[in-house]
């Protein structure tokens, strides 16, 4: 479990394949700071751009995990040498709860359709799988690439939901979320607050159709 709050920036190291199908995956290795590895152990939880992930292997400054093909064809941006990831480690009781609970689950990846400042923040437009916008709500939650955000606006559209964000200077600062641009690709969740609501009015539908 995750709160959603991005505690540093790693770099996509190396991509080896698992295998030499296409139904196997790919162990990344992550150059991380090693002052933000200290207490990671072998087999933990962590949060990879919104995807959660199990460490492999550890080194002082660096860690691998291993990715499916399933989970490599569900997301997005975890497979680019060089490439810039969201990192949190998982939280235990003791953490505040800064953001909103994350499960590390990507539900869906969304396509950026306007990224630009206002003011002092910048305006993100993401346009995400239809099948997902009865699960967005105005002032509700929102994991973009493992960063727990606020939604400011949704609009239903043909075949999308456009949900509409405010970035501050801070998130930009501290995550990857400042290397975006019209086009670009990003890891959703819903929240899972909202997924259990949405189980248990289906269920109560079914109960009321016996």
């Amino acid at each position: 479990m995750f709160t959603g709050l991005v505690t540093t920036v790693g770099r996509i190291a190396s991509v080896v394949p698992l295998g030499s199908q296409a139904s196997h995956g790919k162990r990344v290795r992550l150059q991380v700071d090693p002052a933000w590895l200290l207490g990671v152990q072998l087999g933990e939880s962590i949060a990879v751009s919104g995807a959660c992930m199990t460490v492999v292997e550890l080194a002082p400054d660096a860690f691998a995990f291993d990715i499916s093909a399933e989970s490599l064809a569900r997301t997005t941006g975890l497979d680019q040498p060089d490439e810039l990831v969201n990192l949190e480690q998982s939280v235990s009781l003791a953490t505040k709860l800064g953001g909103h609970l994350v499960t590390g689950h990507v539900d869906g990846v969304g396509r950026v359709a306007r990224f630009e400042p206002i003011g002092e923040s910048w305006l993100l437009e993401v346009d995400a799988p239809a099948a997902l916008g009865k699960f967005f709500a105005y002032k509700g939650s929102i994991v973009v690439n493992g960063v727990s955000l606020t939604v400011n606006r949704v609009e239903d559209l043909p075949g999308l939901c456009r949900v509409s964000i405010n970035l501050i200077p801070h998130t930009l600062q501290h995550t990857n979320l400042h290397r975006l641009h019209q086009g670009s690709e990003v890891n959703l969740e819903i929240d899972l607050i909202a997924r259990y609501v949405e189980r248990m009015l289906g269920a109560k539908e079914e109960t009321q159709h016996v």
